[in-house]
């Protein structure tokens, strides 16, 4: 059903303008490990660099598993990816735990979520709630930031898209384009989608010197003259 859905009019242009957020935030981005939660139909970390990408679900990708009770070992993964998974989730805060646990310090997470507060949100809480996305559980911004801040993330930057009204078909799309810069400079928080970008910050930390630095910076790095050789 997700799948068919993004083939869709209405689809293609949410999916348009996340693949591009998360292309252009995520190209820059290194470590080794990078990981995908959920809609694992779309390679949104395809622009990423990180010799291993990896994707997970409950029904399919690379790995499979429930995101709430990751496989993974703690602090192994330098960047997770999150499109619209927290929405469809039993357990939101639950996941979010999950990948601050399976995340290095400094490790980036990329988060995408449907905006209730939009003309996504009214078309949610006004029709059908049957098929994707609308029968998912749209999370406020502020509650989302909320739970990232207790979870000691930093918000590095975050933007909104998708102001055009949804509806499902691509000559009224393209009719509403101009919605898209309106929204950016009088509609600021009205996207029907949010997208995140945290940094994971470990206080506290600090860095652990090898001993032979240690040994070596303790020592002199050159003898004193003897006194012959003052005398001389």
């Amino acid at each position: 059903m997700t799948m068919n859905w993004f083939d869709s009019d209405i689809g293609r242009y949410v999916l348009e303008r996340e693949q591009s957020w998360f292309d252009l935030t995520s190209a820059d981005l290194f470590g080794f490990n990078a990981m995908q939660i959920d809609q694992c139909h779309v390679d949104f970390l395809r622009a990423n660099r990180m010799p291993f990408r990896f994707a997970m679900s409950v029904g399919g990708g690379d790995l499979r598993s429930r995101p709430e009770e990751l496989p993974i070992a703690s602090q192994t993964i330098d960047l997770i990816a999150l499109p619209h998974a927290l929405e469809f989730s039993p357990n939101p805060h639950r996941l979010l735990r999950e990948v601050e646990r399976v995340l290095r310090p400094e490790g980036r997470l990329l988060l995408a979520g449907f905006n209730p507060l939009s003309l996504w949100g009214l078309r949610r809480l006004s029709g059908s709630r049957q098929c994707y996305p609308w029968n998912g559980r749209f999370l406020h911004l502020a509650r989302i930031k909320d739970w990232l801040s207790l979870m000691d993330f930093e918000l590095l930057s975050g933007r909104m898209a998708c102001y055009a009204p949804p509806v499902n078909n691509s000559r009224w799309l393209r009719g509403f384009r101009f919605m898209e810069a309106a929204g950016d400079r009088w509609w600021a928080m009205g996207g029907g989608v949010y997208l995140l970008h945290a940094v994971k910050r470990v206080h506290g930390m600090r860095l652990i010197t090898p001993r032979w630095e240690e040994k070596w910076l303790a020592k002199p790095l050159l003898a004193p003259p003897s006194n012959r050789a003052i005398e001389r």
